[in-house]
């Protein structure tokens, strides 16, 4: 009897997490027809941990990598053995993972040196700066490079894998699994037991920056601004989940401690994170997922970086690059604040990112490829 394909699904940090939750999800809803193993590298831990407990996830495996002051080198070697030893013992059928940490540049490196199909989610994700943002523009080439499967969020993701010589019969749109994710969240009851004054008049800004090629004075910049905002417009309140990355803290703390209306918190689980973003009226950030995710929400968003993988929500009016100047942030966010119409065009623009069915597109893929 020919047994059922075996699909190895591997992630390392909190938005992997959120964005194969999905995909987990929807094959364990079909036992008969696939078995699937989850691997964690755990890059990120306790962020990783928070996301697993919200969707119930169990990893069979847990490689535990992270180690204090880790460097890439270091990270990536012990990545691509510890992922090697999972796939020789697993021996799946196919190896999927997720975007571009290098997580998912070990396990597409990993699953080529064992033959084995690698699925990439998220792919074709582009900004043509292989330091902008670091590492990850690289990361998301060579996953591609060494992909059978490219499981693209939209058609620009599917223009550019085409673009760099992408065979077109294994590139695959299937919308972003954020929406998934994050749609499944939203509609779950959740009370939000923060310590913080949410139902106020003020209107809420929630803030995310963590991205490594903008710290130190950029990152001053991005602080700066932040005080600016919340001491200018004494109807707004701040609240900023801040990253456990010391070349965060540090400036966070330095510059926005004691402002008032800004409230500098931990790390969010991801349930009360994606309430408190459907609770907000404006998001700044420097992330990646909340481009995608804010949008689904109506939320408009000022990403303060100087390129974009996602030019998608820039294209659709969801969401606008603001740089790390100090002046520009505080303008552009001022403006969505002041003028209704401004805020109006950004925040009912159409999500281009998926209609929530974007794992079961993956899973009826490869399901259908390997029978």
């Amino acid at each position: 009897m020919t047994r059922k394909p075996r699909l190895l699904l591997v992630f390392g940090t909190r938005p992997e997490a959120i964005k194969m939750a999905p995909v987990v999800q929807a094959l364990a809803a079909r036992p008969g027809e696939a078995e699937h193993v989850v691997c964690v590298t755990a890059q990120h831990r306790e962020m990783l941990d928070q996301v697993l407990a919200w969707f119930a996830i169990e990893p069979d495996v847990d490689l535990n990598l992270m180690r204090p002051d880790q460097t890439l080198p270091d990270l990536t070697a012990r990545a691509l053995t510890g992922i090697t030893k999972v796939i020789e013992d697993v021996q799946p059928d196919v190896v999927l993972a997720q975007g571009d940490t290098t997580t998912v540049m070990a396990t597409a490196l990993a699953a080529f040196y064992q033959r084995v199909p690698f699925g990439h989610v998220e792919a074709g994700l582009r900004t043509h700066d292989l330091y902008n943002p670091f590492p990850e523009e690289v990361n998301r080439h060579l996953a591609s490079v060494l992909a059978t499967y490219h499981f693209a969020p939209t058609r620009t993701a599917v223009d550019a894998l085409l673009a760099e010589g992408i065979d077109a019969s294994q590139i695959h749109q299937t919308g972003n699994t954020v929406i998934d994710a994050l749609q499944w969240t939203v509609a779950q009851p959740h009370r939000l037991d923060l310590d913080l004054p949410l139902d106020g008049p003020e209107r809420l800004i929630l803030i995310t920056a963590h991205r490594r090629e903008s710290f130190g004075q950029e990152f001053e910049n991005i602080c700066h601004a932040l005080r600016q905002l919340a001491e200018r417009n004494p109807g707004v309140r701040l609240i900023y989940p801040v990253h456990l990355n010391p070349n965060v803290q540090e400036p966070v703390y330095r510059i926005l401690s004691g402002v008032e209306r800004v409230h500098l918190i931990d790390p969010l689980p991801y349930p009360d994170f994606a309430h408190l973003m459907n609770r907000s009226t404006l998001i700044v950030s420097d992330s990646g997922g909340l481009q995608e995710e804010a949008p689904a929400l109506g939320k408009p968003v000022l990403v303060m970086r100087q390129t974009t993988e996602r030019p998608e929500a820039i294209e659709a009016g969801t969401a606008r690059l603001v740089g790390t100047d100090t002046q520009r942030i505080v303008t552009e966010a001022e403006r969505l604040l002041d003028d209704p119409d401004a805020y109006a065009q950004m925040a009912n623009a159409v999500s281009p990112f998926g209609d929530g069915h974007a794992a079961e597109r993956i899973v009826n893929i490869l399901l259908k490829a390997k029978r």
